[in-house]
């Protein structure tokens, strides 16, 4: 009998105690009517479910939380040997351009790895620099300054409306629905927030005014564009901007949380569509992606693409944006686990 592959599912959750559930929770009374049911799972939660849909499917899987200290995971690849880390980490002593230094150590170690690796995760997140890099290859983003200090007035020739955003954060962090402004005041009070709530710089670009689509690509030799995801906007209210904030992504008990809602396969043109896959594909070889990426795209209102953000290791929550696109394609969840282990360990370490 073959020998069952073992998989370690490996995450940063310094502060496991923040997501001890009350003994009593109140209903939450809505102003608004919620269109998702809010998922009582926690990050560790989902962890321990991913490992154990693994094991149910035959591998030897478990979890471990470095909690802040990559030497558990330095003792643990010795104890247990996996034949593959499935990784999770996101950030690392609470900062997100850590990131690659922890996924550097696994590298070190020589143990196969799911996703990016430590290059493309550091391009992906500093944000000018991927909107550089795309700019040179013939890839169309919108137009940008970014800000390193605090000034008087800030010069530049962006058309309003402009979203501002921290430079080196990911998953939606510093954007809600004050990022995007329309005159001089307010841009220069949100610059001014990221630089000194966020100590980095800001990021500002011409706002695109358009349908927002994820598109997904697995694979790592030869990738392929997956079904494309829509956010639907037609449901916001006036009071919010048509973008993912992170209240969109993460908070369930706001209303962007249930106003932004997917649409996978997204109804577009034949010709939108393929041109929407070919620019995904190419930024995913042009950025270094392996395994899986969620590709941001606006479709403006006169059918120009402009490549957002290329987003390696994104979220793998079930129901989540990259798996609404592996299930339009016919891929269980598990089936898409699976095949993102496969792509990490024929690759080897």
């Amino acid at each position: 009998m073959a020998k069952k592959q073992k998989i370690a599912v490996v995450f940063n959750e310094a502060s496991a105690e923040f997501y001890i559930k009350p003994e009593v929770t109140e209903k939450k009374d809505f102003n608004f009517i919620p269109f998702f049911e809010v998922d009582d799972l926690n990050p560790i939660e989902e962890y321990e479910l991913l490992a154990k849909r693994l094991s149910k499917a035959g591998y030897d899987a478990y979890t471990l939380n470095i909690r802040d200290d990559i030497t558990l995971l330095i003792k643990d690849a010795k104890k247990n040997k996996p034949d593959c880390i499935f990784n999770f980490i996101e950030l690392y002593k609470e900062n997100a351009r850590l990131e690659m230094n922890a996924v550097g150590v696994i590298d070190l170690l020589r143990i196969p790895y799911t996703g990016a690796s430590p290059l493309t995760l550091a391009n992906c997140q500093n944000k000018v620099l991927a909107k550089r890099i795309l700019k040179v290859e013939g890839i169309r983003t919108s137009k940008f300054i970014i800000i390193k200090e605090a000034a008087n007035k800030y010069v530049h020739h962006l058309k309003f409306p402009v979203i501002v955003k921290p430079a080196y954060e990911d998953a939606s962090v510093g954007i809600d629905n004050d990022s995007v402004v329309h005159n001089e005041k307010d841009l220069k009070r949100r610059i001014e927030y990221i630089l000194f709530d966020f100590n980095q710089p800001a990021l500002a670009e011409e706002f695109i005014e358009g349908r927002e689509l994820n598109v997904a690509v697995m694979g790592d030799k030869e990738p392929v564009a997956l079904p494309i995801s829509e956010i639907d906007f037609s449901q916001m209210p006036a009071h919010l901007h048509n973008i993912v904030s992170y209240q969109a992504k993460w908070d369930p008990n706001h209303e962007a949380y249930h106003k932004t809602i997917p649409i996978c396969p997204a109804l577009l043109p034949k010709d939108i569509e393929r041109a929407a896959k070919s620019i995904a594909l190419k930024a995913f070889n042009i950025m270094g992606c392996r395994d899986y990426a969620r590709i941001d795209i606006r479709l403006s209102n006169d059918n120009q693409l402009y490549v957002l953000e290329v987003n390696p290791n994104p979220d793998l929550t079930e129901g989540a944006g990259f798996l609404r696109s592996t299930e339009a394609a016919g891929y269980s969840y598990v089936q898409t686990l699976e095949k993102i282990i496969n792509y990490a360990i024929l690759r080897g370490s």
